[in-house]
């Protein structure tokens, strides 16, 4: 499928909302049960939740959820919703005796996208809930859904992209929710940044032969890219953040300029734990070392899926409304 689905186990959710004064939403990446988690945070102005959980030398290594959100720190609450979605499924960190005496760990991370709709219509406990019922193994919507419904990268209109990778039997994947400061694209010939990362023409394999100027939007302040790398490995938390160091080094392979500090870009690393690592040391150093390589890709190519899919939304323009969008796999401009 091209997407972080592709990791076995990991499932996603999204909802948003749309039109009278909403343009916000909520993505949920529901983990196996067991599945390892870190973080990796860049820039100047993060909104978190639950990140001190995920050092190394903190007690739980687990994550059930993670909660990307529209609605700047207000978004925040949507990972209540998750929350009680999942301890209704008694799934969490036991502190008690009974099934349901549990604690669900469900990291969440926002994005600014306040202007996008009316003050005051931002994503809250629902948000969370319903992007948890929604959540399948299937293929991932990509564009303005979920967290990225209102997002904005540069002058242009962002979205929610996604995007995997088979490194040496194992699986990668990424989810990006796309609202950078930064440019995704050259704004001379409108092509990606990461567009050379490509795999088998999922971006079309052609880009704009003439220039189109951006439009001048004015620059927002605050941004962030927020997003999820997941690896069927069985990895450590230590291992995992090495995985969420790769992600970013894929965030600044897309975006520029990327980790500014009016973003505060985060992504969480997850690790199901699906599939052993090596026993000698130093050949699980170099998978590692081929999975951090593999989740910079995914991520990079997840941005790039994110801005070709978004639609104008708010009096922002989209990508495919100033340059021909080029079929997946095909090399031709779709209409």
């Amino acid at each position: 499928m091209n997407a972080i689905t592709d990791v076995e186990g990991v499932l996603v959710g999204q909802y948003q909302r749309i039109g009278a004064g909403w343009a916000t939403g909520t993505t949920v990446v529901l983990c196996p049960d067991g599945s390892t988690g870190s973080v990796d945070g860049r820039g100047g102005a993060p909104g978190t939740r639950e990140t001190d959980v995920l050092l190394p030398e903190n007690l739980v290594s687990r994550v059930d959820a993670v909660c990307l959100s529209g609605g700047s720190a207000f978004g925040l609450a949507a990972a209540d919703g998750v929350m009680r979605w999942l301890a209704e499924r008694d799934r969490g960190f036991r502190v008690g005796a009974q099934p349901h005496e549990v604690v669900p760990i469900v990291p969440a991370a926002v994005l600014f996208d306040l202007p996008r709709g009316d003050w005051g219509n931002r994503p809250d406990a629902e948000f969370g809930y319903q992007a948890c019922a929604a959540a399948t193994a299937g293929p991932v919507a990509q564009g303005c859904v979920g967290a990225g419904t209102g997002a904005k990268v540069g002058s242009l209109k962002g979205g929610t992209g996604t995007a995997g990778q088979t490194v040496e039997g194992y699986t990668v994947g990424a989810l990006a929710a796309v609202n950078a400061l930064g440019e995704a694209v050259d704004p001379q010939t409108g092509r990606p940044w990461a567009a050379d990362l490509e795999v088998a023409g999922e971006f079309g394999g052609r880009w704009p032969d003439r220039p189109a100027a951006l439009p001048a939007v004015p620059r927002s302040g605050l941004n962030t890219t927020i997003g999820v790398v997941a690896v069927d490995a069985a990895l450590t938390k230590t291992e995992c953040r090495r995985l969420a160091v790769g992600a970013q080094d894929g965030l600044a392979r897309a975006v520029r300029p990327a980790h500014s500090m009016f973003d505060g870009d985060t992504v969480f690393a997850v690790a199901t734990g699906a599939r052993p690592m090596p026993d000698d040391p130093m050949a699980r150093v170099f998978l590692l070392d081929r999975l951090a390589a593999a989740a910079a890709d995914v991520f990079a190519r997840a941005v790039v899926h994110g801005v070709l899919s978004a639609e104008g939304l708010a009096g922002l323009p989209a990508y495919r409304d100033l340059w021909p969008v080029p079929e997946p796999g095909t090399g031709v401009s779709g209409p």
